[in-house]
């Protein structure tokens, strides 16, 4: 049964070959696309399918299906370094979320000014590289909790 994976943040699509860090640009942990998120404030991620939270850091996350599929979300390249510092979570390791509910609030425009791409990685983790079809094409312009890619 065909996975539909929402845009967790709004922005414009990029492909995960643009994207700055050779483990996504390769993809590596898998297929997918990527977000430049518009620039503001107080942004909102929201969980691209519904499941569990399987993994939880400021910067990224991934929600494990009731099938076993896991989808990570990365915020911005090389966030990491920031420690947690402007992300707001909103849930915990562990919980049940809903497709489109908010994971994490953050603010892409500090995180450019601090000199790294706000670019977020869609990925579908431990996918076959035609395991997805993108429903959002690079260039295309997307709101969160808008269809980005369907997982066959």
């Amino acid at each position: 049964m065909a996975l539909t994976i929402l845009a967790p943040v709004t922005g414009q699509v990029r492909a995960l070959a643009e994207v700055d860090d050779p483990v996504f640009s390769a993809e590596l942990v898998g297929p997918g696309l990527a977000v430049d998120p518009a620039h503001e404030p107080g942004s909102q991620v929201i969980a691209p399918v519904a499941g569990v939270v399987a993994k939880l850091h400021a910067h990224a996350f991934v929600v494990q299906t009731p099938d076993g599929r896991g989808v990570l979300v990365h915020l911005g390249i090389n966030t990491v370094q920031l420690g947690g510092a402007g992300f707001t979570l909103h849930v915990r390791e562990g919980d049940a979320v809903t497709a489109g509910q908010v994971v994490v609030t953050w603010d892409p425009a500090a995180v450019e000014a601090g000199g790294r791409s706000p670019v977020c990685p869609v990925v579908a983790l431990d996918a076959g590289p035609d395991a997805l079809d993108r429903v959002a094409q690079p260039g295309d312009t997307v709101a969160a909790g808008e269809p980005f890619l369907e997982w066959a």
